[in-house]
């Protein structure tokens, strides 16, 4: 699949990917367009046809994600330096959560990662994906 041309565009923002069948990983996509007051971010779900195209562009299969990611041109970001890099952009009070890249990212990933496995169990898991309120789906690709 060819990306549509607003995917992959530098001046577009970054897109962050994420399950839109998982409730906590939805829930966080609404924080963020809720709290992006700029529009700097945009959305596209794992299983839509733009995520998929980024998973695999980054060799990461779309149907047994590990992590959240962010793109940003041919930049990734991934497991908890994603996160983190949301509450940055998004500005005060949530960037002080940035305090948290003073635990080692080894440490910081360990626990994304035990989470991002067990999302379904401890957060629940959609039976159909997350659709955006009308004014924020020109954000989600």
């Amino acid at each position: 699949m060819v990306l549509p041309s607003n995917a992959s565009s530098p001046t577009g923002g970054p897109i962050i990917l994420f399950d839109a069948e998982c409730v906590l990983c939805s829930a966080n996509a609404r924080f963020v367009l809720d709290h992006d007051r700029t529009g700097h971010f945009r959305l596209a779900s794992m299983q839509g046809e733009v995520g998929q195209a980024l998973y695999r562009q980054h060799g990461m299969d779309p149907n047994d994600p590990s992590t959240m990611i962010i793109v940003e041109g041919e930049r990734l970001r991934r497991d908890s330096d994603a996160v983190l890099s949301i509450y940055e952009a998004i500005g005060f009070p949530w960037r002080l959560m940035t305090l948290f890249r003073l635990v080692p990212r080894p440490l910081r990933d360990t626990v994304y990662r035990w989470v991002a496995r067990n999302r379904y169990r401890l957060f629940g898991k959609r039976d159909t994906c997350w659709i955006p309120a009308p004014e924020h789906r020109s954000r989600v690709l």
